[in-house]
């Protein structure tokens, strides 16, 4: 029930329903107290929700339950940074990079506390006051209400300079050399700012009242000159040139994507690397070339491609999303060129990277995917019939011995080594019989018959277990459909007369009634029978049978109602004397 909750917490996730998703992983540590895995994942999705105080809480759990686990480390520092604690975070991070030094998500967590620490030290720029006025619930209104600032709400890139802002108001330091957030920040601070030699900006100095100059006798007093205007903030030839260039870099990649749908993949890849030329600071253009590669089938092209965005992605801080897109493609690249299971763990790896940056389903189906190719190779490469037989006869030396565990265990062993072999079928069913465990027995006699319809054994096997199941109807069924390929068999011969002397005894009425009692309660388990009772014809020639005699008669020429008549008896529902 645990895991059940924890798959619809992880669902949720997904999803984007972080509130869902919190409320099954509570579900699921109600269930497993103990589990450190579902506290670290509910304080992941508290911390999207901006709870921070309920993140760490969780983190804090998760480390105490699971001291050597690298990622609880990641959850701690994240709370951390998100309560504005950044030496804490750091703290956290550096000791999740001692457990496991090559974590990504860890090196990147780290540089973002390492960096809001910086920008909180004493003596700094003081961004630190300024940031604050983004943390009000005020902002998005404010901007979405002044015509200046409007239209930056849709630009994505300002969009997520804000929400960075609004998690680390120490990082607005980092962002007032861009003219929007010095617009926005003026209308926060409804107050106009001079930019300074450091980057930074603060509040314009007020200006000291004009003096009256002193009144001369023989003067006339001179009329107040009007204010000057405040002259709109200029744009640097530099910024017009970067805007220009990244305008430039978008036609570009639309150019590569309109080529991409035609296919026509060198063109798009000349376009997204003369975006790549013209702006390095959008990782969207390496990875779109390394889809193109990807699609081409040069996958160590797109690896080295995926490989540059992640770099470039933590260096600017990008979207973990477009993180996580990158390491999704390398690691669909990777699985192209496995040829061994081995190769597929490398794979297997980069796709739980990508989703500990971002959650995303198909990810995640990549992912099971490999997971599940890598099994079928290394059932492959495990695959060898010689050690197969000999497995098979080390459990026929158990099974004649009476050691039944140890005969199973072999040959499970066999059919590893040989998962086709419908003898070791027969043989394991032989085992499971004996023990007991006449469902599993039933299921490898089954596969038995799947594998070879004609091998007598799996037919023996099958009608055995169903007359010990005492299912004598399904036994007789089994026991008729071997005899097709085997009509000489005296095994099957005799399961044939084992079933109809239990089927005659109970149409003769000469079950007791417990024996009968038996019958019919496992009778109505099956939906067989159930079927036959349920259905309307079937209860009108059953009531014939007791009230109408020669309405019966005419019902029994039938063959269909006659095998359905006959199942009932088989089962003990209705007596025929």
């Amino acid at each position: 029930m645990a895991d059940e909750a924890k798959a619809k917490g992880n669902a949720a996730f997904a999803a984007g329903r972080f509130e869902e998703a919190a409320r099954h992983f509570g579900e699921a540590i109600a269930l497993a107290p103990d589990n450190h895995v579902l506290y670290s994942n509910r304080s992941a999705a508290y911390a999207s929700l901006g709870r921070y105080s309920e993140a760490l809480a969780d983190a804090e759990r998760t480390v105490a339950l699971r001291p050597d686990w690298a990622k609880g480390y990641s959850r701690l520092g994240a709370a951390h940074l998100g309560l504005g604690d950044a030496p804490r975070a750091v703290e956290s991070y550096d000791r999740g990079l001692a457990l496991e030094p090559s974590n990504e998500a860890l090196k990147s967590g780290l540089a973002q506390a390492r960096h809001a620490a910086e920008t909180r030290r004493p003596g700094g720029s003081g961004a630190d006051a300024f940031g604050k006025v983004f943390q009000g619930p005020e902002l998005w209104t404010k901007i979405a209400a002044d015509p200046t600032t409007r239209a930056y709400l849709d630009q994505p890139d300002f969009v997520q300079m804000l929400r960075e802002v609004q998690r680390n108001p120490g990082s607005l330091n980092t962002y007032l050399s861009d003219p929007r957030m010095v617009q926005v920040l003026t209308l926060m601070l409804n107050i106009k700012l001079q930019p300074q030699s450091n980057g930074a900006s603060q509040p314009a100095a007020a200006q000291p009242a004009p003096q009256t100059p002193k009144q001369q006798p023989e003067a006339k007093a001179r009329e107040p000159e009007p204010e000057p205007e405040p002259e709109p903030m200029e744009v640097t030839e530099e910024e017009k040139e970067r805007k220009e260039r990244k305008a430039a870099a978008q036609k570009e990649k639309e150019a590569g994507n309109a080529a991409y749908k035609k296919k026509d993949f060198d063109t798009a890849i000349q376009h997204y690397t003369k975006a790549m030329e013209l702006d390095d600071e959008d990782i969207s253009y390496i990875t779109n070339r390394a889809a193109v590669y990807l699609e081409m089938g040069k996958y160590d092209e797109c690896i080295k491609d995926c490989d540059k965005a992640v770099e470039r992605g933590r260096e600017l801080h990008a979207d973990f999303k477009m993180i996580s897109r990158a390491l999704t493609r390398k690691g669909t690249a990777l699985a192209k060129l496995a040829k061994t299971s081995k190769d597929y763990d490398v794979a297997i790896e980069t796709f739980q990277k990508a989703l500990t940056e971002h959650r995303n389903p198909d990810t995640l189906k990549k992912l099971n995917d490999a997971e599940r190719a890598k099994k079928e190779l290394e059932q492959q490469e495990y695959y060898d019939p010689k050690i197969c037989d000999e497995e098979r006869e080390k459990g026929n030396e158990f099974f004649k011995q009476q050691k039944y565990p140890e005969a199973v265990k072999h040959y499970t062993e066999a059919l590893r080594r040989n998962p086709k072999d419908p003898k070791v079928y027969s043989n394991r069913a032989a085992c499971y019989t004996k023990l007991g465990a006449l469902p599993e027995g039933l299921k490898d006699a089954e596969k038995c018959i799947e594998l070879d319809p004609t091998f007598s054994k799996g037919y023996t096997r099958k009608g055995a277990i169903q007359f010990f199941m005492k299912e004598y109807d399904k036994a007789l069924e089994t026991y008729q459909a071997g005899l097709k390929h085997d009509p000489k068999n005296q095994e099957l011969l005799d399961g044939v007369r084992r079933c109809v002397e239990q089927i005659s005894k109970a149409s003769r009425g000469e079950l007791s009634e417990e024996e009968m009692k038996e019958r019919q309660n496992k009778a109505m388990q099956d939906p067989e029978i159930q079927n036959i009772l349920t259905d309307p014809i079937m209860r009108q020639v059953l009531a014939d049978l007791q009230e109408n005699p020669q309405a019966a008669q005419a019902h029994l020429k039938n063959p269909g109602v006659m095998q359905k008549i006959q199942k009932l008896v088989s089962a003990g529902i209705v007596q025929m004397k």
